[in-house]
C-alpha cells in the first residue's frame, strides 16, 4: 500500500475537517445537496463524455492500483536475471524452462527465448507490451486531469447559480447571507476535488507510470543480454546502470 497517498488524503481533509469545526454551525455548513449534485454530478458527466466509458473504468482500476501499490524490488529482479544468465552460459538457454519466475513481465521474455523466438522479435514485442502499458497510464492521468480542470468550473457554476437565486430574493434581506454561503459552497467543492484529489492523483499515476516503465525497459535489456549469453558481471553492470548508486547490486 501506498503510505504517503493515504496520508496525504488523510492530513488534508483533517485539517479542512478542523478548520470547518471552527465555525458556528460546524460541518452543517458545509453540507448542501444541490451544491453536491453541481459538482460532483457535473464533473462526472464532463468526464463521461471526454472519454469512453472503459477508460473511466479503467482508470478507477489504476488509481486502486496506485493506492495499493506495492514497491517494486528492482535490485531483487536484477539479481534474478544475473541467476538466469549464469544459468544460461552453463547449461544453455532450454534450463530456463525449469526456472521459477515470479515476475510476470521477465516471464513472457524469458519463455520467448527458451522458445527460440528471434531477438529483435522479442524485443518488438515486448516494446509494444510497455508502450500498451504507457498509454493506458496515460489515459488514466489524463481523466484525473480533466476532473482537476472541470471541478472548479462546475464550482463557479453553481456559484452562478446561487447568485441568480440570491438576487431574486434581494426583496427578504434575511435570507442574502444564507444564499450567499451556500453559493460559495460551490467553488470550496470544485478547489477541494481539483486540488485534493484529482491533480495529485494524476500527477501519482504519471510517476507510477514512469516507474513501472523504467523497470520493464530494465528487464528487456537483461532478457537481450540473457540471449546473446553475456558475461554475467557485464550484464550486472549494464543493468546497474538503470539504479541510483545506493540500490545497485553488489
Amino acid at each position: 500500500m501506498d503510505i504517503a497517498t493515504i496520508i496525504g488524503f488523510v492530513v488534508g481533509l483533517a485539517c479542512m475537517a478542523f478548520a470547518i469545526m471552527q465555525g458556528a454551525n460546524g460541518l452543517k455548513s458545509f453540507i448542501d445537496i444541490p451544491s453536491i449534485l453541481i459538482v460532483f454530478g457535473g464533473t462526472t458527466a464532463v468526464v463521461l463524455i471526454m472519454f469512453p466509458l472503459n477508460a473511466v473504468g479503467q482508470a478507477i482500476s489504476t488509481f486502486m492500483k496506485t493506492v495499493f501499490h506495492k514497491p517494486m524490488d528492482t535490485s531483487s529482479i536484477i539479481a534474478k536475471m544475473i541467476d538466469l544468465a549464469t544459468i544460461v552460459r552453463k547449461d544453455g538457454l532450454l534450463a530456463l524452462e525449469k526456472v521459477r519466475i515470479d515476475d510476470p513481465f521477465l516471464a513472457r521474455g524469458v519463455r520467448l527465448l527458451v522458445d527460440g523466438i528471434d531477438q529483435n522479435a522479442i524485443r518488438a514485442l515486448l516494446s509494444t507490451e510497455i508502450r500498451s502499458l504507457q498509454d493506458r497510464h496515460y489515459d488514466g492521468a489524463q481523466i484525473f486531469e480533466q476532473m482537476g480542470a472541470m471541478a472548479p468550473a462546475f464550482g463557479m457554476i453553481g456559484t452562478l447559480i446561487g447568485l441568480v437565486q440570491m438576487l431574486e430574493s434581494l426583496s427578504d434581506p434575511s435570507t442574502i447571507g444564507p444564499s450567499m454561503a451556500v453559493a460559495l459552497i460551490t467553488t470550496f467543492y470544485g478547489a477541494m476535488i481539483a486540488n485534493l484529489m484529482a491533480i495529485p492523483i494524476a500527477k501519482k499515476l504519471s510517476i507510477r507510470s514512469k516507474e513501472e516503465t523504467a523497470l520493464k525497459e530494465l528487464v528487456v535489456e537483461g532478457i537481450m543480454s540473457i540471449a546473446k549469453k553475456e558475461n554475467p558481471n557485464l550484464m550486472k553492470a549494464k543493468l546497474n546502470a538503470f539504479l541510483a548508486p545506493k540500490v545497485r547490486v553488489t
